[in-house]
């Protein structure tokens, strides 16, 4: 789980620092770079698990673009200036992990603070458009854990997801060596140090070298950043039939959605009774006013070896998954990950009503708000370990969000690097909520008038009487 994240210099997020907790949404207009947050916390989960220049091109904006320029990620990355990007992240990792071999282990510590420096330098080809150095990399223990976390919990819940025994431990420290340039430090489990990397010519942050569970809390916190995935489902994805042989958990885009079904279904702990999970996903699809959901299953095609996803309607039709509409997909998709305790992990959606009726908008922030973990219970196959952070500009989301899971986005005029100001994105919490800090800048109910009230310019109006 991201608790805080803090950075400067990527694109116009020049100094941010926010907040989270189990369910975030972030409301604003367009254009003010409400998506740069999410690329900025895609980007972390890259260099957890990638080299630092394919990390910089699968970002949004670079991704799939052959030689794209890593000076897009950077504050005004076209200039003569010293380009440089700081990224921290605090985070609870599992108390215990899987790494690539089946070992298991458990970290020291569970609460923890990541913080990596990129610069950009000249290519070394005559033509090259330059590349990332790595010039910091740190991962300590959070101290205090328990207090540190702010958003509600109860004693439940912090007890099963904080170890907290020791204080301060550092797993990952950099030393600078003059003119030989910098290295990394990697610490036995907290304690001295076990070996050092020069990283001059660093591809990679250390972070992501670390594959087996040998140095479980560096492994640990390796393993929770590539969990943060943003979730952007797309129609055709979600309609195409899945193989025997593919994955059988929903990629990003919405593939694989029957053989996720499908698995958890038949899983183990349901294999007496898979029509239990099928009449779940129905039910909660029913929510959805205008979708008459009489049962829904997955077919085997024994002849194409494919599994198709069916929805049976109450007056006997029974229509697959690429006859269905966009909106219903997504939610059904939504509906799906709901049940899939296996699924976990930070996911980042970009506004979810797109497609969705007005009418059905509660449904959809109900079942989002629903996927996140409940901090009032300790994690379980019944409350995964999961959280959600969206975005979005409407009004009918906001109105239907808890203030305090609020974040604001605005434009504020800033100090720029080099002299000037600059018009960078500002992210304020609900100025009664557990984010706001004293003296620090939050919005009331005044500030989202334009959310609360009916456009000025409406045509359409529901009659006095109808609305007492």
């Amino acid at each position: 789980m991201l608790t805080r994240l803090e950075v400067q210099g990527f694109k116009n997020l020049l100094d941010v620092a926010i907040d989270f907790g189990p369910f975030t949404c972030i409301a604003g207009a367009n254009g003010m770079g409400k998506s740069n947050v999410f690329d900025a916390i895609e980007f972390l989960s890259y260099l957890a698990t990638e080299p630092l220049a394919q990390a910089a091109q699968r970002v949004r904006g670079t991704a799939g673009v052959i030689g794209g320029d890593p000076r897009d990620l950077f504050w005004d990355g076209y200039r003569q200036h010293e380009h440089r990007i700081t990224l921290a992240a605090e985070m609870i990792v599992p108390v215990e992990v899987e790494d690539e071999l089946g070992e298991l282990a458990r970290p020291t510590a569970t609460y923890l603070r990541y913080e990596v420096t990129l610069g950009y330098g000249p290519s070394r080809a005559e033509h090259g458009s330059g590349r990332l150095h790595l010039l910091r990399e740190d991962l300590r223990q959070v101290e205090d854990a328990r207090a540190q976390i702010r958003f509600p919990a109860s004693s439940a819940f912090l007890d099963s997801v904080v170890l907290d025994h020791y204080g301060g431990r550092v797993f990952l420290s950099t030393d600078r060596q003059g003119m030989q340039g910098v290295s990394i430090n990697v610490h036995a489990d907290g304690d001295k140090v076990e070996k050092s990397r020069s990283v001059g010519r660093a591809a990679r942050t250390v972070l992501s070298t670390t594959i087996t569970a040998d140095n479980p809390t560096i492994f640990a916190a390796r393993n929770e950043m590539r969990r943060w995935r943003r979730l952007a489902l797309e129609p055709s994805a979600l309609r195409t039939p899945d193989d025997e042989t593919g994955p059988e958990s929903l990629g990003p885009e919405g593939r694989h959605l029957p053989s996720t079904l499908y698995r958890i279904a038949h899983a183990p702990d349901w294999s007496g009774d898979p029509d239990r999970i099928y009449a779940t996903v129905a039910g909660r699809l029913s929510d959805l006013a205008g979708v008459a959901v009489e049962a829904l299953d997955v077919e085997f095609d024994e002849v194409r070896q494919t599994f198709t996803l069916f929805l049976q309607e109450r007056g006997g039709l029974r229509l697959p998954a690429r006859a269905l509409s966009e909106g219903t997909l997504r939610f059904l998709a939504l509906c799906v990950l709901l049940e899939d305790a296996d699924f976990s992990g930070l996911i980042c959606m970009e506004e979810p009503e797109n497609g969705i009726h007005p009418g059905n908008l509660p449904a959809m922030v109900q079942l989002v708000r629903d996927l996140a973990v409940d901090p009032t219970e300790p994690p379980s196959n019944n409350n995964p370990f999961r959280q959600v952070i969206i975005n979005t500009h409407s009004p009918g989301v906001v109105q239907l969000c808890d203030p305090s899971d609020l974040l604001l986005a605005d434009a504020k005029l800033r100090p720029a690097p080099g002299g000037g100001a600059a018009r960078t994105l500002s992210l304020l919490p609900f100025r009664q909520s557990w984010r706001a800090v004293s003296e620090k800048p939050t919005f009331s109910e005044a500030d989202i008038v334009a959310y609360l009230a009916e456009p000025p310019d409406a045509q359409l109006r529901l009659p006095s009487g109808l609305m007492t």
